[in-house]
């Protein structure tokens, strides 16, 4: 089993890129959970979400506390916000900041990721919206989802014309980061 741990911001759209995440795993014929947690429920308050994703029969119910991957949509979060913690020592930490892994000066024993997120979401989507880009990012770099998987579960999700949108965001962040 593989676990995922999103932070971002109300507004971002962490609790709809688990979802797809968690969709599209299912439509790759894995057992999944998506499930929120929040304080405030405002615009701008952290947010974070959390995705399991397994071949086998998923019987624990709670939260993550020790995630195989973290998924940071807002890097200002860095600091106000232990996103880092319980990751697993080698884990993947992908953020979305225009800045280089070695920039962000974070503590070793973790393989860092960066991707601009945000200014390709506003490039391709004309808004500053990046949960689905930072999910193409995400499968690109780990393989745990399909485009496929991730074309459906925005097709049950969005109307048409934010799915072709959305998945030309996704196509992009797959390539640049796809092992």
């Amino acid at each position: 089993m593989k676990e995922v741990r999103l932070h971002g911001r109300g507004g971002q759209g962490v609790v709809t890129a688990a979802e797809l995440m968690a969709s599209a795993a299912f439509f790759d014929g894995k057992e999944t959970q998506a499930f929120p947690t929040f304080g405030s429920e405002r615009m701008g308050a952290p947010v974070a979400s959390f995705v399991r994703i397994s071949e086998k029969k998923i019987r624990i119910r709670s939260q993550i506390y020790e995630p195989d991957y973290v998924i940071v949509q807002d890097p200002t979060l860095i600091g106000s916000v232990d996103v880092f913690a319980g990751l697993k020592q080698g884990g993947l930490i992908l953020i979305n900041t225009e800045k280089k892994p070695e920039e962000l000066k974070l503590k070793p024993g973790f393989n860092v990721k960066t991707i601009p997120a945000t200014k390709i979401a506003i490039e391709i989507l004309g808004r500053p919206i990046p949960n689905t880009v930072m999910l193409g990012a995400f499968a690109g770099l780990t393989g745990l989802v399909t485009m496929d998987g991730i074309k459906k579960a925005m097709q049950q999700r969005f109307k048409a014309e934010l799915v072709e949108k959305n998945m030309q965001a996704v196509e992009r962040t797959f390539s640049m980061l796809k092992n």
